[in-house]
């Protein structure tokens, strides 16, 4: 009887941040920084996810250790960060994913994934921020803008570079798409 309870709780409870894929906003496949590609609806759907194109030598890149904070204050809650390395503005990444993985972890301790070095912006931007730009009429204007997403895969907000993420506005957003289970 108990094991009976305790597998239909587990079914419910994984099922209760279930998401419909085809639908979402985040129904891509990219590569992980050194590693496989993933579709990021199926790994994190049912998380809520702040997603931003970062660079390794930018005037904002100081940003990478609000970011790692956020991950560590609300992972538990459900949280995730997913970092997207991009040159596209004025070149400020590495070209080798290697340095760029050195880079995140030696300075910041970057742990929240990472993905590969790729666009975020115009004809060449990855399947990822053509769609959040789309959703949001937002394109990356420069480095670390950021696309809040809910749990159900659908963007809820745009933050340009100089909101920081441990802003009031980053974190409300944050809490409230959170507290929405």
């Amino acid at each position: 009887m108990r094991l009976t309870a305790l597998v239909l709780f587990s079914l419910f409870a994984a099922s209760a941040h279930a998401i419909d894929c085809a639908s979402s906003d985040i129904n891509q496949s990219q590569r992980r920084l050194l590693g496989p590609a993933e579709n990021i609806c199926q790994t994190y759907g049912g998380k809520v996810l702040l997603v931003t194109n970062v660079a390794s030598h930018c005037g904002f890149t100081k940003q990478y250790d609000g970011l790692e904070k956020l991950y560590k204050t609300y992972e538990a809650k459900g949280l995730v960060v997913l970092g997207f390395p991009s040159g596209d503005f004025a070149g400020q990444e590495f070209e080798d994913e290697a340095e760029i993985a050195k880079f995140c972890k030696q300075n910041f301790g970057v742990t929240f994934p990472m993905f590969s070095k790729s666009s975020v912006k115009g004809d060449a931007a990855n399947p990822l921020f053509k769609g959040l730009s789309a959703k949001t009429g937002k394109e990356p204007a420069w480095n670390f803008t950021k696309y809040l997403v809910g749990r159900d895969g659908k963007v809820i907000a745009h933050f340009g570079t100089k909101v920081e993420p441990d802003s009031p506005e980053i974190t409300k957003a944050i809490e409230a798409a959170l507290a929405k289970g």
